[in-house]
């Protein structure tokens, strides 16, 4: 190799070193962290609150490094992907430290230990983010793409437990024998520790990124639409969004009432439009929490879903719409003209959404 060719490998080799070193400061961090919680020991505790100076120097650090490579080097191409996932890396490890101090310090908070049903799933949940996040850095730091791949998958088991952590939670809640304020700071720390594997992916995406050049495949949202019958503003809704925005979503619709079946002047109508209601028979509304954790989104086009959602899926989102309420029905003289507005009504809607979503781009 020439000297500037020599120079660019030590200089990576010594950006690679650090990020390791940093990764490996903030997993002994969290691992202080949940030590400290578990035995309920302050002073631990306190010196996780202490390190975090540390490690916050040291994030600072790796960045002008990146910097400094930067301004050396003028790289592009892989080089330049590698630096520009650096930075987002230390971001995420900076993001890390703090959840670990986040922990030390409602530790110093509660007034008393944790208990034990709680305790077993704490040390379950934070050894599968550390492994997690134990294997992201050894993928950055060796390009191992494969890796990467195989510790994201990991993250559907992740949240599995962490659900179960927060039920037991909810079971020592309703018990009433800790105090509201512990079972709060318990609920922060849950949180802080499930956010490890969640940061543990994004370095995972970051190393396909740098390996591969490959980016990160934009998020296809499952949605469903729901009203009283499903045979209309529902119907138009999932077809419409179907038609103009295959890329962005899957979609469904039902109704807690459903229909026999569409009407026939609202398939002629859509028709008409270029939309096929072909197969899209009203379906009935299913609204347990397993089935609704099952969509990123449940729009309501009609009054009454609040009655029978009881419970919203942590990570599911109920919209309520109000839109033009079609009471002639698109049997009658004016049924055109009803389906007509609620159709511009929906399509507007779905629109908006679809943009918040995903872009002005959205397709």
């Amino acid at each position: 190799m020439s000297h500037y060719e020599e120079r660019l490998e030590r200089d990576l080799t010594a950006i690679r070193q650090h990020v390791f070193e940093l990764g490996e400061r903030v997993e002994e961090s969290l691992k202080d962290a949940v030590e400290a919680l578990i035995a309920y020991d302050w002073d631990a505790a306190n010196e996780v609150i202490i390190g975090d100076m540390v490690t916050n120097r040291s994030s600072r650090s790796l960045d002008r490094a990146c910097h400094a490579f930067v301004v050396r080097h003028a790289p592009s191409a892989g080089h330049l992907r590698f630096v520009s996932s650096v930075l987002r890396i230390s971001v995420a490890l900076e993001r890390l430290g703090d959840y670990a101090v986040t922990v030390a310090r409602e530790t110093v908070q509660m007034g008393a230990p944790l208990p034990d049903a709680v305790k077993s799933d704490v040390e379950l949940v934070a050894h599968q983010g550390w492994a997690m996040l134990d294997q992201a850095l050894h993928a950055f730091v060796d390009r191992d793409a494969d890796l990467a791949r195989s510790t994201m998958g990991q993250t559907a088991q992740v949240n599995m437990t962490f659900q179960k952590v927060y039920a037991d939670l909810l079971a020592e809640g309703e018990q009433g024998e800790h105090p509201v304020k512990d079972l709060f700071a318990l609920l922060g720390v849950i949180a802080s520790i499930g956010r490890v594997s969640d940061h543990a992916k994004n370095i995972c995406e970051e190393t396909v990124f740098t390996v591969t050049g490959e980016t990160k495949e934009p998020k296809v949202f499952r949605i469903l639409f729901a009203d009283r019958r499903n045979d209309v503003a529902s119907q138009i809704a999932e077809a419409f969004a179907r038609k103009a925005f295959p890329n962005t979503g899957r979609y469904e619709s039902a109704g807690w009432e459903p229909a026999e079946s569409v009407p026939p002047e609202l398939v002629e109508f859509l028709a008409g439009q270029g939309l096929d209601l072909a197969g899209l028979d009203p379906m009935p509304f299913e609204a347990s929490p397993a089935r609704l954790a099952d969509y990123h989104i449940v729009v309501a086009l009609d009054d009454g879903v609040r009655e029978r959602v009881t419970e919203v899926p942590y990570h599911t989102i109920v919209l309520r719409w109000d839109l033009p309420s079609g009471e002639d029905g698109p049997e009658s003289a004016d049924g055109q003209a009803a389906i007509s507005e609620v159709y511009r009504a929906v399509t507007e809607r779905v629109s908006s959404l679809v943009e918040a979503l995903r872009g002005a781009d959205a397709d």
